[in-house]
């Protein structure tokens, strides 16, 4: 898959903050908030244990929550470009989905973003061979953001002949009234992370659980698509880590504290406050000296966000040009790649002015690189090491109060230092979709129908340089999910769908989801 700086937690859905206001109706078919005020969840209804008649949703989220960043996320750099990209991951669910379903006449895609998605599925339908059927395209999008590329992608569209495509503008509480028919499949990528950070936690999750089936035809889909989750039985699980490279442990000094504070996530139990020794003492996270190693015990879930959150600052600061070099992280040279499979690229560049960040990182990878045209190029390790040695500077500067560097910290952090990506274990994903909209009383119930209906496809990129700094990287990538909205008296698509889930899912949930389903059957 081509690397684009971004391509992880690229926002093409930018629709997160939402909060319930009425009744549930197939009108609300998701939250759409990048407009409005979100609002974090103040006490969440979260229980204990993990026994056969509670959800799996076990933990209290914080009070706290960043506020979701409306203009950085809204910002034509990053809409238009930065987050727009893996337009046929995006939409590799949706054409599956419109191949199973012959009748399929109306899509829903929620948060459009720069267009990504509509873009490659219009190259995918027009060249088609046997002729594709009318599909209408509803795009839901929050007040106020416009974006150019997906204009652009909408008149594609509908100069296509393949069907009518329309924006259409409203927040959650809106929805009702903004779609006129139910949808026979409705798309959304990096949403759900977004529900959980910037709306009501666990809360938002579910009520969106609920909503999904009440909007779909019997029958219809849901394409799921978000950052990739942990491989193991609960976020919980306690691990340790080891960390030893100096940009990292001054990362997670900066970062972790502020995380813990200051956004939704679940880590409260009494075993997840995480420990962190050096040189056989215990110390606290803002006390981590970055020169030495560390030696951290914590739930999993937090070192997936801790690995994930620095990917994101490192790709922030390359676009910012803060280092003295921006990578081309879009368009064609973004996949110059040596070998594809093992995630080695050369990385094409351009130097920047970078006031705060001393000159010789500059002039170094100046030294060890080859122009190419209007820029430099050399090799993706070479470049991965440039980087990791500039943004120690970065942040020391950062923590010293230099204007240039801390704006850069605190920017990134409004955009994207809050959110938590990880939010439920897979199992615990496919279980509550499961068993919550078995619950909707809409006698359909969502699952994956197939084992190829649910895929976690890997970053070959970031998982070469995470290997290459930590001894215990977490695997990095997407996960994507195919849910069919099947009706209940259909028993065989439920039984597909029952062994589909039972090699993915704990026992306890299978027997929660055999409870949920013989009530609704």
């Amino acid at each position: 898959m081509r690397h684009t700086g971004l391509d992880d937690h690229e926002k093409g859905c930018l629709t997160c903050c939402f909060r319930w206001t009425g009744e549930l109706k197939w009108g609300n078919v998701a939250h759409v908030g990048r407009g409005g005020t979100p609002r974090p969840a103040t006490n969440s209804e979260s229980t204990k244990g993990n026994t056969v008649n509670q959800p799996l949703t076990l933990s209290n989220e914080t009070a706290a929550g960043g506020a979701f960043a409306t203009a950085a996320k809204s910002a034509a750099g990053y809409l238009d470009v930065a987050a727009n990209a893996h337009g046929r991951e995006k939409v590799q669910m949706v054409l599956d989905a419109i191949g199973r379903t012959r009748t399929a006449s109306h899509l829903v895609e929620i948060g459009p973003g720069g267009g990504a998605a509509l873009q490659y599925l219009t190259g995918s339908l027009t060249s088609t061979t046997d002729g594709p059927r009318p599909l209408d395209v509803t795009l839901i999008e929050a007040p106020g953001v416009i974006s150019q590329s997906l204009a652009h992608a909408i008149d594609r569209y509908n100069a296509s002949g393949l069907g009518t495509c329309t924006l259409t503008h409203g927040l959650a509480q809106q929805i009702g009234t903004i779609l006129d028919r139910p949808a026979d499949i409705v798309a959304a990528s990096a949403l759900m992370h977004e529900v959980y950070s910037y709306g009501s936690g666990y809360r938002g999750i579910h009520e969106l659980m609920c909503t999904l089936p009440t909007v779909l035809t019997p029958g219809g889909h849901f394409a799921y698509r978000d950052v990739r989750t942990v491989n193991a039985p609960t976020l919980h699980e306690p691990v340790t880590h080891t960390y030893t490279h100096r940009g990292w442990l001054q990362f997670i000094r900066m970062f972790t504290p502020q995380y813990l504070t200051g956004s939704l996530h679940p880590y409260h139990r009494s075993g997840d406050d995480p420990t962190t020794r050096q040189d056989s003492h215990r110390v606290a996270l803002e006390s981590i000296d970055p020169r030495t190693s560390a030696v951290m015990t914590g739930p999993i879930g937090l070192f997936r966000e801790i690995q994930r959150h620095y990917i994101t600052f490192r790709d922030y600061a390359w676009r910012s040009g803060v280092l003295g070099f921006r990578p081309q992280l879009d368009g064609q040279y973004s996949a110059d790649w040596i070998d594809a499979a093992a995630g080695h690229k050369r990385v094409h560049f351009t130097l920047t002015e970078a006031e705060g960040i001393s000159p010789r990182h500059r002039a170094f990878l100046k030294s060890i690189s080859e122009p190419y045209g209007d820029h430099y190029v050399t090799d993706g390790d070479m470049f991965d090491e440039c980087t990791d040695a500039t943004l120690i500077e970065l942040l020391t500067s950062a923590e010293n109060g230099d204007d240039q560097c801390a704006s850069v910290w605190r920017e990134w952090t409004e955009r994207e230092g809050h959110e938590t990506y990880v939010y439920l274990t897979l199992s615990e994903l496919l279980s509550e979709f499961a068993i919550t909209s078995a619950e909707a009383n809409t006698n359909t119930v969502l699952m994956p129908r197939a084992a190829r209906d649910v895929r976690t496809p890997e970053r070959a990129y970031y998982t070469r340089y995470l290997r290459s700094r930590l001894p215990n990287p977490l695997p990095d990538g997407k996960q994507m999910v195919l849910f069919t909205n099947i009706p209940a008296h259909d028993s065989e698509a439920i039984s597909a769908g029952i062994e589909t889930l039972r090699p993915l899912c704990s026992r306890p949930a299978m027997v929660r989801l055999h409870s949920a389903l013989t009530h609704t059957m």
